[in-house]
């Protein structure tokens, strides 16, 4: 069955005598087992919605008449697909004035249903539970609060004093205290006002009880909607908008797709939106290029014109509206769309002149002949703007490549091929460029631009070359010096320069070759020889330069290859030149054969035989030629000491005419055992050395000789130039004998040729008693009793340095053993006194000439100028 509750819809001026948003009904469908799951629908939806809650609207605002109004509603089951309908008739309610307002009940009562009962001892059978309609209460109510709602009332209150509650989210479950009830009224409020963003249904639970606590009514659950308000504004999900659209675009591109959201209820007017362009920037070609689908969002484009090259972005202002965008009670927001239109090759690149011109020197690769220029107007740096240039004429032997500079988008005529002045002085080049993809469907333009490239060669000086390149010639070996070989000449590709050329020999290892420096003509200086090894294969090499006179000069090389013909200049040898034999015939033999620097026909087969002296040779050995290579010496008698042997042996080879030659096989005759091999403890064949061992040695010698000679020579003049130095130093100046050099390593005391036992301290000096007689150097002091000096002041007074000065050389001049010798400087002792002093009073006293100073003749050149001074008699 249908239960339906109506709703009084109450209009403010702004809505007077219109039905929008106005809830009128709420229907509800229910079965005996209340299983079925319906839909409802509305006979007339254009006008009237019916939610899935069983809630009755109106969609459109259209005048309110005094006549009547009727439609249907519908419920299908949704999987029988039975459907109910109930009619609904709508008639103004009459307006209410303050007092009839306030005469009217203000507040619904809900009744607790009747429980189960006994009537007369029979079970009754009760009336179902009514199925309350949900409470529709409005958000952000204004007051007053508390709001009374419904009242709650249970029809045992005449017969017990009953208490009401509520319980759920809301009441005394989170959040709490939004509605209460009066515990003996049963009067339901609300205590704030609500926001449906927040919850949008509360289901509640009314009790009633008696003042004992017992239950008096089943719990009846109360539903309470809260009614959506247009309270928040559309939102953009980007406040920028960001789009593309390629250039040239037909009308109806789709471009890109902005969304808002409402927080109000996207199934009422409140949450549904609608979206217009406010503006557009540049406004050209057209002010109204783009349009946007007002409920989805989307931007097309709606007109013809969008070149990238004029207007490379547009900046629309996009207005949402809700109320289905209803510009007077709708919430508006706006939002920037960004779009850029992309480039699309629909500009061909240009040259920038009908002919560019170049130059390149020839025989030069990898050189930049020319920069092509172009000009397009597509964007920079992309695909469309890139050019891509090609030689489509003047250029059949592919001598020039074009690239492309990715920065300047220029192109690059450069050469890979070297050009030939003398064969081609000039290149005219047809070149094209074009985009590295094709232009769009549509575009007028040429797909390319063409243009003349003049390429100018420029003459240079070139190496001259030989031709052929190496020359091969056949000459036979053993040529003598001064034999003409041949004439290698050089030839100078430069046809248009008068130039000479002179040759020189480059490379000659066996320098057997000469060539004239004018008419190149090459001469041998040396003779040929095949076995030489310097020529590998049968064939020798010579390398020579041919250089011009041009500016810069230039040169070639070209290589000449002799190849040599084998004469027959060598005589065969044998081969073992060593070998080992028993002192008996059998068991062994020795197989020899020949060894031949020439080649067929000049080598073997070879013929073997022994000379007839000495005689011993075939008395005691025989040789049998086994092919013509081979052969067999073998002893001829039936014993042979063992020993060292020496065996000539003729070898003739087949040249023609043929060559001989006697080889000296070195035999080595030995005690064998019985499988033939030697037992000897010396193994080693021709135990003496050979001519080359006893010349390498005899040059070791000889160097080691030379070496020693050498080092001789140095020392002697070493020491004369030492001795030379010393005779050059002054006498007077030399004070080596007095003075120890220190902080030197090396040398040293043991360096020096004088004696230096007169520096060591007095105290460790031998008396005469003790020394032997005759072992007194004559440069050395005589040892005598110490004289008794005058004891002097450590340190004297400054002013009375003359007196002691005099003192000391009147103690001088008094003592008899003292000359030459000075008692006032001591060296290499801080003792007292020593038997070493100084010379410095030589001419400190008259007396000396009474003298006698001839001994210093006798100790040495570096006494002579003090012999001559006082032992010298007059003179």
């Amino acid at each position: 069955m249908f239960l339906l509750r109506r709703y009084v819809c109450i209009f403010t001026e702004k809505l007077k005598n219109q039905a929008e948003l106005c809830v009128f009904l709420s229907v509800k469908f229910s079965n005996c087992n209340g299983k079925r799951k319906v839909q409802y629908e509305s006979s007339e939806p254009a006008d009237f919605k019916v939610d899935e809650d069983g809630m009755v609207y109106a969609v459109r605002s259209f005048p309110l008449s005094s006549e009547h109004a009727k439609f249907l509603i519908y419920a299908q089951d949704k999987e029988t697909q039975e459907k109910w309908q109930v009619a609904v008739k709508l008639s103004l309610k009459p307006t209410l004035t303050e007092e009839s307002v306030k005469e009217s009940p203000e507040v619904e009562e809900i009744v607790f249903p009747r429980q189960l009962g006994k009537h007369s001892g029979h079970l009754q059978r009760q009336k179902r539970d009514w199925v309350i309609p949900p409470i529709n209460l409005p958000e952000n109510s204004r007051g007053p609060f508390p709001q009374e709602l419904v009242r709650i009332r249970s029809d045992r209150d005449k017969n017990l004093s009953l208490r009401y509650s509520v319980t759920g989210p809301g009441a005394d479950q989170p959040p709490t205290g939004i509605f209460i009830i009066n515990p003996i009224s049963g009067q339901l409020s609300v205590t704030k006002p609500l926001d449906r963003e927040q919850i949008a249904r509360f289901h509640l639970r009314a009790h009633a009880v008696d003042i004992n606590g017992n239950q008096v009514e089943n719990p009846i659950d109360i539903v309470i909607n809260v009614i959506d308000m247009n309270d928040n504004r559309p939102e953009f999900l980007h406040q920028v908008w960001n789009g593309t659209v390629p250039e040239g675009s037909k009308p109806g591109t789709y471009v890109m797709t902005v969304t808002a959201i409402d927080a109000d209820d996207p199934n009422a007017l409140n949450g549904m939106l609608r979206y217009r362009i406010l503006s557009q920037a540049p406004s050209t070609p057209s002010p109204n290029m783009f349009t946007i689908n007002n409920e989805t969002g989307d931007i097309i484009t709606v007109a013809a014109g969008l070149d990238r090259e004029k207007v490379q972005q547009y900046t629309l202002i996009i207005q949402a509206t809700d109320m289905e965008g209803n510009p007077t009670y709708g919430l508006s927001n706006t939002a920037t769309a960004i779009i850029t239109v992309t480039d699309v090759n629909d500009n061909p690149p240009e040259f920038t002149a009908m002919t560019f011109y170049g130059e390149v020197p020839e025989n030069r690769v990898d050189v930049i002949v020319a920069n092509l220029t172009v000009t397009d107007k597509d964007q920079p740096h992309t695909p469309a703007w890139n050019a891509v240039y090609r030689i489509s004429g003047g250029d059949p032997t592919g001598r020039f490549a074009i690239q492309t500079d990715p920065n300047s988008n220029d192109g690059l005529v450069t050469v890979v091929k070297p050009i030939d002045f003398e064969t081609n002085r000039m290149f005219v080049l047809t070149v094209a460029a074009e985009n590295q993809v094709p232009l769009a469907k549509g575009i007028q333009h040429p797909p390319q631009s063409t243009a003349t490239v003049s390429v100018t060669v420029i003459d240079v000086n070139e190496n001259p070359y030989f031709a052929p390149n190496p020359k091969i010639i056949r000459q036979e070996e053993g040529l003598h010096a001064g034999t003409m070989l041949t004439t290698f000449t050089a030839q100078d590709p430069d046809r248009y320069m008068q130039q000479n050329i002179r040759y020189t020999k480059l490379s000659d290892p066996a320098n057997w070759l000469k060539i004239d420096p004018v008419n190149g003509q090459i001469t041998t200086i040396a003779i040929l020889d095949r076995e030489s090894p310097n020529v590998k294969n049968n064939i020798y090499n010579a390398t020579f330069l041919a250089s011009d006179n041009g500016i810069p000069p230039m040169s070639g090389t070209g290589t000449l290859q002799i190849y040599l013909l084998d004469i027959n200049d060598n005589a065969p040898q044998v081969l073992p030149q060593e070998a080992e034999t028993c002192e008996t015939p059998d068991p062994n033999s020795i197989n020899i054969t020949a060894l031949d620097y020439d080649i067929d026909p000049n080598a073997g087969p070879f013929a073997f035989d022994l000379p007839l002296s000495p005689v011993n040779i075939k008395r005691n050995w025989t040789i049998t030629r086994l092919n013509g290579d081979f052969a067999q010496l073998n002893l001829k008698i039936k014993f042979l000491e063992a020993g060292i042997y020496e065996v000539p042996i003729i070898i003739t080879d087949s040249g023609n005419p043929p060559k001989s030659n006697i080889s000296i096989l070195r035999v080595k005759v030995c005690q064998c055992d019985s499988n033939g091999d030697c037992t000897d403890v010396d193994r080693i064949v021709g135990a003496g050395l050979g001519t080359g061992a006893i010349i390498a040695i005899l040059l070791c010698i000889i160097i080691l000789l030379i070496l020693v000679l050498m080092f001789v020579v140095w020392m002697k003049r070493r020491d004369k130039e030492r001795q030379a130095k010393q005779l050059l130093i002054d006498p007077e100046d030399d004070v080596r004998d007095n003075i120890l050099k220190y902080d030197e390593e090396g040398g040293g005391e043991e360096d020096q040729d004088y004696d230096l036992s007169q520096l060591q301290q007095p105290d460790t000096v031998e008396p005469d008693a003790i020394k032997p007689v005759g072992i007194r150097r004559m440069d050395e002091r005589p040892i005598h009793a110490e004289p008794q000096y005058p004891v002097r002041s450590a340190a004297p007074h400054p002013g009375d340095i003359g007196d002691f000065i005099n003192e000391g050389l009147k103690a001088a001049d008094n003592d008899p053993t003292a000359p030459p010798y000075d008692s006032l400087l001591v060296f290499d002792y801080e003792g007292s006194g020593s038997t070493a002093g100084s010379l410095s009073s030589l001419n400190s006293s008259s007396s000396g000439g009474e003298q006698d100073y001839d001994y210093l003749n006798d100790w040495g050149p570096r006494f002579k100028k003090l012999a001559d001074m006082y032992g010298g008699g007059d003179d």
